[in-house]
Parts: C-alpha cells; sequence; structure tokens
C-alpha cells in the first residue's frame, strides 16, 4: 500500500495525469462553452488540492468547489456556543479534538476557556475520554462528539465502552452530520451548477459505493470516489469530465482498495444499535432535517444533551462568510475578512482554523495562485 502511494504522488505520473485532465477539460469547454465544475464534498480534499497544487494547476480548466465537508466547519454558531457554555460549568472535564479550541464562539473560544482555568483536554484517540472518565469519578466527563460518517462509529464504541466499564459519569455531546442530506439541500437548492461531485474516501468506506446511487436516479449527477493523493485525485477529476462529456451519469469507485460497495456492514451494525437520527442545524444553512445522528433513548445516561441544561443567546453576527464558502457560493478570497482580519493567527469563523477548512487550505498554500 505504502508503494502504491508513493507512485500516486511520483511527479513522473502526475505530470501527464495534469496534462489529460486539461485536454479533456478543453474539449467540454469546446462542447459546453465553459469550464466543467466540480465539488470535492470532504474537507480533507480541499486541502489535498490545495497542499500538492492540483487545485492551482487546473484552475484555468476546471472548477474546483469547496463544500460542506469540514465537520468543525459545517457546525452552526449557536452549537459552538452551546459547547463553550457547557465547558464553563463546575466539576467537569471537557475532552475534544484540538480543531474545537480556537474555533470562536460569540464571545469566546474554548482555549480561552482553558486559559482561565476551565479543565478542557485534546485528544487524539477519543476512545481516551472513556479512560478519563474511570479514571477521574468525581467528575463529570464529556466528549464533544463533532463529525461525519467517519468519526460516528467511534462515538459508538465509545459508548459501548462506558456500557462495559459502567461508567456514571460520562458522556457525549452530539453534533453529528450526514453527508446525503447535505448534498441533497445543495442540489435541490440549485444555488451552484454543478457537473458532478468528488466524493468523499474516508466517509465512502463507512457508506460503501451503493450510498450514493441517488445522485444518479434522483438527480442525474455523478460522482467519483476518490483517495488523497494527486494522481488518485486527477484520475477521479479526470473521470468526472469525461461522464460529463458523454452525458453519463454514473457513480465509480476511485478508491476500490477501502471502499467497498456496501460499505463497512459491521459499522453499520453499531449505527444501527446506538443511535437515531436526527434533524441537525448546519452553518449557513439553517436545520436540515434528518441530517444527523444522536444516542437512542435507552442511551439517555450519555448523552450529555439530556443530562445538562445549556441556556445561550442569539449567536453575535460578523461579517465572516463561511455559511457561503461551505455552499459553494464563494470562494475564501471573496470574504472581505480573508487575509485581514481574519487569518490563522486570528480566526474569525471555522474554516480558517480548521484543518480540513476551506479558508485555511486557501490561505496555506492557494493565496498568491489566484
Amino acid at each position: 500500500m505504502l508503494e502504491i502511494l508513493k507512485q500516486s504522488s511520483n511527479p513522473e505520473i502526475c505530470k501527464p495525469l495534469v496534462d489529460a485532465v486539461i485536454q479533456k477539460a478543453v474539449e467540454f469547454r469546446q462542447k459546453f462553452g465553459r469550464k466543467p465544475a466540480f465539488m470535492e464534498v470532504c474537507g480533507s480534499h480541499t486541502m489535498a488540492l490545495a497542499r500538492t497544487g492540483v487545485k492551482q494547476s487546473l484552475k484555468d480548466y476546471v472548477q474546483l468547489i469547496s463544500g460542506p465537508g469540514c465537520p468543525v466547519c459545517v457546525t452552526d454558531q449557536r452549537s459552538i456556543d452551546a459547547m463553550i457554555a457547557l465547558a464553563e460549568g463546575d466539576n467537569r472535564i471537557i475532552c475534544t479534538f484540538g480543531d474545537m479550541m480556537r474555533v470562536p464562539g460569540s464571545n469566546r473560544t474554548l482555549l480561552d476557556s482553558k486559559i482561565a482555568g476551565k479543565d478542557i483536554r485534546v485528544l487524539y484517540s477519543p476512545v481516551d475520554a472513556v479512560k478519563v472518565a474511570k479514571d477521574n469519578p468525581d467528575k463529570e466527563v464529556i466528549f464533544l462528539g463533532v463529525g461525519f460518517e467517519t468519526t460516528i462509529p467511534i462515538l459508538t464504541l465509545m459508548v459501548g465502552e462506558a456500557e462495559k466499564l459502567r461508567l456514571d459519569n460520562f458522556s457525549i455531546w452530539m453534533t453529528t452530520k450526514l453527508v446525503e442530506p447535505v448534498l441533497r439541500y445543495l442540489l435541490e437548492a440549485g444555488e451552484v451548477q454543478l457537473d458532478g461531485f468528488l466524493l468523499p474516501g474516508h466517509v465512502s468506506i463507512v457508506l460503501g459505493e451503493d450510498a450514493y446511487q441517488y445522485l444518479v436516479t434522483e438527480y442525474n449527477i455523478s460522482g467519483v470516489i476518490t483517495g488523497f493523493e494527486p494522481a488518485e485525485l486527477l484520475s477521479g477529476i479526470y473521470k468526472l469530465i469525461d461522464l460529463a462529456i458523454n452525458g453519463q451519469a454514473s457513480i465509480l469507485n476511485n478508491h476500490p482498495a477501502v471502499v467497498r460497495k456496501a460499505g463497512n456492514q459491521v459499522i453499520h451494525q453499531w449505527l444501527e444499535k446506538y443511535l437515531t437520527e436526527c434533524d441537525e442545524a448546519w452553518r449557513g444553512m439553517g436545520v436540515i432535517p434528518r441530517s444527523g445522528l444522536d444516542l437512542k433513548p435507552e442511551y439517555d445516561k450519555y448523552n450529555a444533551k439530556k443530562r445538562f441544561t445549556v441556556e445561550v443567546g442569539e449567536p453575535k453576527k460578523t461579517k465572516c462568510r463561511c455559511g457561503e464558502v461551505i455552499r459553494g457560493l464563494i470562494s475564501p478570497n471573496e470574504c472581505p475578512l480573508f487575509g485581514k482580519a481574519c487569518h490563522p493567527m486570528n480566526p474569525i469563523g471555522p474554516c480558517m482554523v480548521s484543518a480540513e477548512g476551506s479558508c485555511a487550505a486557501y490561505y496555506q498554500y492557494m493565496r498568491e495562485s489566484f
């Protein structure tokens, strides 16, 4: 596998692929009079396309639009404020992914609360939160469960472990998101003209190739599941252009080493056992019905939203346009704050904070290219 990944970033392989994609994009333009437009759904794709130079190499030929694939970025402001307010309570240990620490709330960040003395811990393995609860029986330990289908199975594993240890002081603040409902939202809103989707590699390991067939049968639009190395990304883009030129709508699996047609059935069983669909609020999009997962009622003792009362006011309004960036309506440099008031040392919105954020990718790799 490592050898395959090395080859996938080999310039001798990637340069001809760039040329092939450009030639195919020119063919598309000759036929339709415009550049082909594709959305990368996954935040890791957004960062990989920028970091590897693929997006910069194709900028004059292919419109690559960043979508709502960064879990931190799509978490709405009221939810961010609620998680920060949760951390303000006494006798609590908050466990979280690192990206969440610097996401601005209306008045402060989790990092500000930590500096002020609150016990907030960044974990690299979420399951470690269960160990924290076991080691601190006199404290309420709450994990901030932000994520898409890639992360959600880990949350069910945590609940199972807490059950096994019979912990009464562990819970998860569930703020999860699902890919299918947001893709449906974007397509039905019709705000952005798209010729196809670069479908997420990690999420597709869980969902499987067949999970995207609704894109073809209901919306007549293509998707290619792809990995994260330059050759994989370029191959995926080439196939999307080819499908569009030929007027075909199809789901192609360009990541077959890890993505199966039916996905991971063991994980599906975990999700079915512990979780139920719920309405979720998305940044810039409002509440999308049945777009998240929450713990089933029989697991309420592990549901922080049921155990703790948190009150937040109306979120503070700023000129941050993250909500439009993640919907593909604008690119980061079209936000008036980008690179001025908003930069990595002083992020105004989550898209500049997250390692998968569109603004962070643009700022780090593409400011001089566009």
